[in-house]
């Protein structure tokens, strides 16, 4: 089962939020004071659906491809429910309308079925503008009006009216237009704000939830309410509900996700079956008139049932595509959350990481590997190609994304269509570039003596030209420090020597009133042994995963970075060999003992190198040569030494025990290299680990 580590508070209180709806519907103190059961069920349990929106907001507002399959899955069980409760509509004699199916639910607890899909459409939109927060927050206003407040508007002529016709269209302003959009956009804004620490957010807490019950206590003995779901400190009351929930504990279950969802949507008919079932079995006092016996007796079968159906969904359900797939790709993302943070201690003042993700993030996944970043408060990434920036964009990534590679003119459209900043290599590029008809934002690229591209540094006419090309706005500029990995006094010399050049250049720039905007000369190397450069950004590639490009280079400091890839695959076969027999294409590889020749389905077109004579994988903890040559698709390894091996076990290349630079050394390459290989054919398994062990 998985699970999740770092919000366990959430998973957990999924569960939680999900019985407090079931209170809302049964009064369970009702019995025992009619105060009680509306502090609980009025106040304190107001809390979950704001709960929930506001998981849905941080985990999906922002990111288009996840609001696409956010709304699919939403859609699909609002129809499942629409159809469960088809019976019960048609008992009552309700069959639901078009204004009940599109804003209000076919049954009434299914509301919040079309105000998350509404209020995610509101969101999404909200989030691109810089007063979305502001908006959202209108709009909550606009409800409260019509709802907790209704008093105060009620007979005023023209709002009266206007808010007649909002009623008649969706029944209470607790929906996806007022109500759900300030939650949703508070989920995806704690993603990245600064929060409080847990005493600070447990204060916050107990005298928000203190106001709000005031609140709700004043507008009860007032009279003022149309309805009951909405409070003016209910949104300050989740702000620091949800800080503490974000706070990382235990491990939860993963199943807390969908049994919260199955207790949500099944608990009316249970309320239903329970009243049904009480009278027959003599025992109507108990689960029926006694309100908290009528609660405890629906959440008893609303859990049974939920528990049932996810076994039984669990049983069914096709397994995710790594427990099938031959080969894989393990990334570690608590490791690469470590690494970004432990990078950022070496940082120069005033300077920011910018992760370069090129090649699907040195084989770790482009996307997933942007967003988790972006969870950290990265807000600039390097890539190789537009296409790759393309991708990043289309996936919700927002900031600063560079293109460190060319991009052809019939391209140029795509750089200002989705904001990406375009290196300008040489002045007749540049002047290209401002000829096609859309400002285009550009970083500078300066050659200071790798001479591989930019202009040369010598030439400050030429590239203060750049500034004044009309649509061309010059945001920042760089160069590539070339031997920045070496730490030898020749090495030093040079790169000392390029650093010079380029600030020489941006510093006279800047005299002739130039802004060149953000500088950077530092890839992973350059932080690494030059770690007080002043610069803007750092480009860390190949340190930012936690690995070195070979064994043996030397970093003036390596702060605690641990590698967040691991390579693995299966026994496909087993052979049992005598000595003497060739192995392979061209039968390169004879055995010189009876060897027992594992068969993985693994090869050159996976991105394993075909060079790897001296290689080794891990079988049961121990090593185990590559053998033979490397196919397409399979390879060989021995395991004689290894002990039990059978079909199936999984076999790690590169990983703890076997990093990734040995791999490389074998392989007569760098660790750059291994990893770029291993393309988009090979599943990518994101999990989390405990670093703290």
């Amino acid at each position: 089962m998985k699970t999740a580590k770092k919000l366990a508070g959430i998973e957990y209180f999924r569960v939680a939020a999900a019985f407090l709806v079931v209170a809302i519907h049964c009064y369970p103190l009702l019995t025992y004071g009619d105060t009680a059961d509306f502090i609980l069920t009025r106040v304190a349990a107001r809390t979950a659906v704001p709960f929930f929106f506001m998981v849905t907001g941080y985990f999906v507002v922002g990111s288009p491809e996840r609001l696409r399959a956010s709304l699919k899955k939403t859609g699909v069980m609002y129809l499942a429910c629409i159809l469960l409760y088809l019976p019960l509509n048609a008992y009552s004699g309700s069959m639901p309308d078009l204004r009940q199916l599109l804003f209000e639910g076919t049954f009434y607890h299914l509301w919040y079925f079309p105000a998350v899909m509404l209020g995610l459409i509101i969101a999404q939109a909200l989030s691109r503008t810089r007063a979305g927060l502001g908006i959202a927050a209108a709009l909550y206003l606009a409800g409260l009006l019509g709802d907790s407040y209704w008093v105060l508007i009620k007979d005023l002529p023209g709002i009266s009216i206007a808010y007649g016709y909002i009623f008649g269209l969706m029944g209470y302003t607790r929906s996806g237009l007022f109500f759900a959009p300030i939650f949703l956009m508070l989920g995806a804004a704690m993603r990245k704000a600064r929060r409080p620490g847990a005493a600070a957010a447990s204060a916050g807490l107990v005298i928000s939830l203190a106001l709000m019950l005031c609140e709700a206590l004043l507008l009860r003995h007032a009279g003022w309410q149309r309805h009951d779901s909405m409070y003016v400190f209910l949104p300050l009351v989740m702000y620091f509900l949800f800080t503490l929930l974000l706070v990382p504990g235990r491990t939860a279950p993963g199943w807390c996700a969908d049994f919260s969802m199955l207790v949500y949507a099944l608990h009316p008919w249970v309320i239903v079956l329970v009243r049904g079932a009480a009278r027959p079995l003599g025992l109507w006092e108990l689960m029926v008139e006694n309100s908290l016996g009528h609660y405890l007796a629906v959440c008893a079968g609303t859990a049974a049932a939920s528990a049932v159906l996810l076994i039984l969904w669990q049983r069914i359900r096709p397994r995710a595509p790594y427990d099938k797939a031959r080969a894989w790709v393990e990334v570690d993302a608590a490791a690469l959350r470590q690494n970004a943070a432990q990078l950022r201690t070496v940082l120069p003042s005033g300077c920011e990481l910018m992760p370069v993700l090129k090649c699907e993030a040195y084989g770790h996944g482009l996307v997933k590997s942007a967003r988790l970043l972006s969870g950290c408060g990265v807000r600039a990434f390097a890539v190789a190609c537009a296409a790759e920036g393309v991708e990043l964009r289309r996936a919700g990534i927002k900031g600063t994304i560079l293109v460190l590679g060319w991009t052809a003119p019939e391209n140029f459209a795509c750089l200002w269509r989705y904001r990406l900043t375009q290196p300008v290599t040489e002045p007749d590029y540049a002047r290209a570039l401002s000829g096609c008809g859309h400002s285009v934002e550009v970083h500078i690229k300066v050659d200071t003596g790798m001479h591989r591209l930019g202009i040369d540094s010598a030439d400050i006419d030429g590239i203060e030209s750049i500034f004044e090309l009309p649509r061309i706005r010059v945001t920042g500029m760089y160069t590539h420090l070339c031997v920045s990995d070496s730490l030898s006094e020749a090495s030093r010399s040079f790169t000392e020597a390029q650093t010079r050049r380029f600030f020489e250049l941006t510093d006279e720039l800047t005299r002739r009133g130039r802004d060149v905007g953000k500088l950077h000369t530092q890839s992973s190397y350059g932080l690494l042994n030059y770690p007080d450069a002043r610069c803007s950004y750092a480009r860390v590639g190949i340190a930012l995963y936690g690995v070195k490009s070979s064994a043996s280079d030397a970093t003036a400091v390596w702060p605690g970075l641990v590698p967040a890839l691991s390579l693995r695959t299966r026994v496909e076969q087993l052979r049992d060999l005598p000595a003497g027999s060739g192995l392979g294409y061209g039968l390169a590889y004879t055995t010189e003992r009876p060897s027992r020749i594992a068969v993985l389905p693994i090869g050159y077109g996976d991105g394993f190198p075909r060079s790897c004579e001296g290689a080794q994988a891990l079988v049961n903890g121990k090593r185990a040569p590559v053998v033979g040559r490397v196919c397409m698709d399979q390879l060989f390894i021995d395991v004689t030494n290894c002990g039990e091996v059978a079909p199936g076990d999984t076999v790690t290349l590169i990983g703890p025990g076997l990093p990734c630079e040995e791999l490389a050394e074998h392989c007569g390459t760098i660790s750059n290299e291994i990893l770029s290989r291993l393309g988009k054919r090979l599943p990518k398994v994101w999990r989390e680990s405990d670093l703290s062990n």
